[in-house]
């Protein structure tokens, strides 16, 4: 990280009795802080994702997604809407040629693939699949619920996280047409609900967290030939520590800037995970799981420095800050919290950088 980069952070909430659904913060590298500049007017931003060319952030909303131009300071500008022909979406991601976007439908089961244009705003429906088969987790209702789409780094598929049915479920993807085909699915243990996905840089390595048995499945990857991809789960981390109560379900998932790092949290045990990546063999070795001083921790990130982290705490309304060492395994707060009403999902962005998540 160059010292003269500028980063901002951007922070979706719901939107109960308010109409700010994203808050747009400008990031202090070395406090390791935010400070609000900016607020946009949007319904239940659940989700967000930036395109890999760094120019255009999308949402979830309550009508479907939409658009935003991303501004040389980082502020957003509405540049289009489009419906997901569905109920609400939960978590969205782009293609990395930045030519479709894909929707995870929790609610109605479905994956929504869309076409974007040049200028990155919402192209039409170009597929809908709906999940089907029996759940095992009772109070799922024994129904499909797709809690997460993304694409392996080469391109070529669509991985869908269905907790509901305890599958990630992986289709060839057809960049000419938009459409998706089944052609393998890796199965997880039941009542294990695998929740998100991460890719390491390289693309060799899978990374699913299971939110009801709180581990992290570590897949390798390699397509053996044309439309014939392998995963091989290589190991199961715990994202909790073993004096921990089982009253607890795995939530974050996200990587550090350089890849270096994984990060969880826990809900119910309040907790954040931060895990060293072996760049050669793409395991976990746990560096830490402490405390965030708030509730429900739904998402969490290292700062772009890996020397601090923030905590979105989704019950009491919070964001906490804290110094890391991540050498000696430390996590200190460092700052007052900030107060946001139900935070879900923060996303760093450097100006004038793209993303390569």
């Amino acid at each position: 990280m160059a010292s003269k980069d500028k980063y901002v952070a951007y922070v979706s909430c719901y939107t109960q009795g308010s109409k700010v659904g994203i808050r747009v913060y400008d990031v202090d590298i070395k406090k390791g802080t935010f400070t609000e500049k900016d607020k946009v007017e949007i319904s239940n931003s659940s989700y967000m994702c930036i395109s890999h060319n760094g120019k255009y952030l999308y949402s979830i909303t309550d009508y479907g997604v939409e658009s935003y131009n991303i501004k040389a300071d980082g502020s957003l500008e509405l540049a289009s809407a489009a419906s997901i022909n569905g109920m609400r979406g939960c978590y969205l991601s782009t293609d990395y040629a930045d030519r479709y976007l894909f929707v995870a439908g929790y609610h109605d089961g479905k994956i929504t693939a869309l076409s974007l244009n040049e200028d990155g705003t919402l192209g039409k429906i170009t597929d809908e699949i709906f999940h089907k088969g029996m759940g095992s987790i009772v109070d799922r209702n024994f129904r499909p619920h797709v809690n997460c789409v993304k694409m392996t780094r080469d391109n070529k598929y669509l991985l869908a996280a269905d907790l509901g049915i305890d599958q990630t479920k992986v289709y060839q993807f057809d960049s000419k047409t938009g459409k998706l085909r089944l052609v393998d699915i890796i199965h997880a243990e039941q009542y294990s609900g695998p929740r998100h996905i991460k890719t390491s840089k390289d693309g060799k390595y899978i990374y699913i967290i299971h939110e009801e048995k709180s581990y992290i499945g570590v897949y390798k990857y390699e397509e053996k030939s044309a439309g014939n991809p392998v995963f091989e789960l290589i190991e199961t981390v715990p994202t909790i520590n073993d004096y921990h109560t089982d009253d607890t379900a795995a939530s974050a998932l996200n990587l550090s800037s350089d890849y270096k790092y994984l990060v969880t949290t826990n809900v119910g045990d309040n907790s954040v995970a931060i895990f060293d990546i072996d760049q050669k063999e793409g395991t976990l070795s746990k560096i830490l799981c402490l405390p965030v001083s708030g509730m429900y921790p739904k998402d969490a990130a290292l700062f772009p420095d890996n020397k601090h982290l923030v905590s979105l705490n989704h019950e009491n309304n919070t964001m906490t800050f804290f110094a890391v060492d991540l050498e000696k395994g430390t996590l200190a707060m460092n700052t007052k919290e900030i107060k946001i009403d139900q935070p879900n999902c923060v996303v760093f962005h450097k100006l004038g950088g793209g993303s390569d998540d």
